[in-house]
């Protein structure tokens, strides 16, 4: 007499693999993200804790217009994508270069800035800890909105001579994801150094 056969139910579900481009940007923005709280919380830790001025409520002004136009390009890249998904190139490049628009307003108000706390305050990144763990702070932000622009000035080029499509959606969408990260690490270091600090 034979062994009765066991029949193993086939499972409808399909598994593949994630795609590589979000993984990796993911992978990227977690570290990130790491390296980021490490600065954030050196500036909290040291807060008041300077022996020589200017303290923070002495210089700071809170960059109000400057944060509004950053963060509205998080509205604006999103329109942007969706745009490229319908195929609409032409808008999507509007809206692209809009969103380098404010991403240079927003840096340009860092310059501006830093040119009054260096040249009308005195206050370097070697005048006291405050100098030191602002500059690092909201130096290394500036840093990361720098090279998002870069990124997406090239790919304005790309779109301006003709070399973006529809299909290249998905990238731009991962681009993206980096610039929403970058719009949310500077609500944290605006609450830190400009509410919180002062």
């Amino acid at each position: 007499m034979s062994a009765p056969s066991i029949t193993i139910p086939q499972s409808d579900v399909q598994w593949s693999l994630p795609a590589r481009g979000p993984m990796a940007m993911y992978c990227m923005i977690a570290a990130e993200a790491a390296i980021f709280t490490i600065f954030v919380v050196a500036y909290i830790f040291y807060i008041g804790k300077s022996l020589a001025g200017p303290q923070p409520q002495d210089v700071l002004r809170v960059p109000v217009f400057f944060t509004i136009c950053l963060l509205s390009s998080s509205l604006t890249i999103h329109f942007a994508v969706k745009l490229l998904r319908r195929g609409k190139v032409v808008s999507f490049g509007l809206w692209w270069l809009l969103t380098i628009a404010l991403g240079a307003v927003f840096l340009a108000g860092t310059a501006r800035e830093w040119h009054h706390l260096i040249y009308d305050e005195g206050l370097t990144i070697q005048t006291n800890l405050f100098g030191t763990t602002y500059y690092s702070l909201v130096g290394l932000h500036a840093f990361h909105v720098t090279v998002g622009l870069l990124a997406l000035g090239t790919v304005s080029i790309f779109t301006l001579s003709g070399n973006v499509r529809q299909e290249h959606a998905e990238r731009a969408e991962v681009l993206s994801m980096y610039w929403h990260f970058v719009d949310v690490v500077w609500i944290a270091v605006f609450i830190v150094v400009y509410v919180v600090g002062r």
